[in-house]
């Protein structure tokens, strides 16, 4: 075998090699995004984190309410004595995500005073650094978060890299667990989302989940 022939030979191994590897971890990241998606966790918090989605004139989206829906049913079984809703607002809005959640929990038997709205950040990371300052402000440490199941990896890693004890319990109602395309499209988005997120702590959520 000439010395052209090896090389070419030990490049496409190489290629192959990077291929698999890659294939491995994207399969290995979408599998965690789906399994962590199915894990209830209901262990007592300090507080339930509701993480925000789009609300029109402080009404929550069909996207935000399942979720706040959620949230009230682990207050109401003692995992946590407070919920924290959050999320800012986009321009244009009068409400931001965080006060459309309390406007509606409090409207649903939830005591104004256990509820506590955080109501700063654009995006997943920028909210979790927000909901972190408070939760240790408070003396805090420990969360329990409610999003949509294929959020929940992303949303606790973000969580644990902002210095917060998490685990989740993410919704299993509404529009975005209707259907098994809608299931599939939202894991391998959030899957690209995360793996964006670990190689460059960037927020992510342009490719990450739809919060609308």
């Amino acid at each position: 075998m000439t010395t052209a022939a090896r090389v070419r030979r030990a490049l496409r191994r190489g290629v192959l090699g990077l291929v698999l590897v890659g294939a491995l971890v994207v399969g290995g990241t979408a599998f965690r995004v789906w399994q962590l998606g199915r894990i209830d966790d209901r262990t007592h918090a300090d507080a339930v984190v509701v993480l925000g989605a789009a609300q029109y004139n402080g009404k929550p989206t069909p996207v935000l309410k399942a979720r706040l829906e959620h949230a009230k049913r682990l207050y109401q079984d003692g995992v946590a004595k407070y919920i924290i809703t959050s999320g800012g607002k986009r321009s244009g809005d009068r409400y931001t995500e965080a006060e459309a959640g309390v406007r509606w929990l409090t409207a649903n038997g939830v005591p104004a005073d256990h509820v506590i709205p955080v109501g700063e950040g654009s995006d997943t990371l920028g909210t979790m650094q927000a909901v972190a300052n408070t939760v240790k402000g408070r003396g805090w440490h420990s969360v329990v978060l409610v999003s949509d199941p294929w959020h929940s990896l992303r949303v606790r890693t973000m969580a644990s890299d902002v210095g917060l004890d998490a685990w989740t319990s993410p919704t299993h109602s509404g529009p975005i667990v209707q259907t098994r395309e809608t299931q599939l499209r939202y894991i391998l988005r959030e899957t690209g989302a995360l793996l964006y997120y670990r190689a460059t702590r960037a927020p992510a959520d342009d490719i990450g989940i739809d919060l609308g």
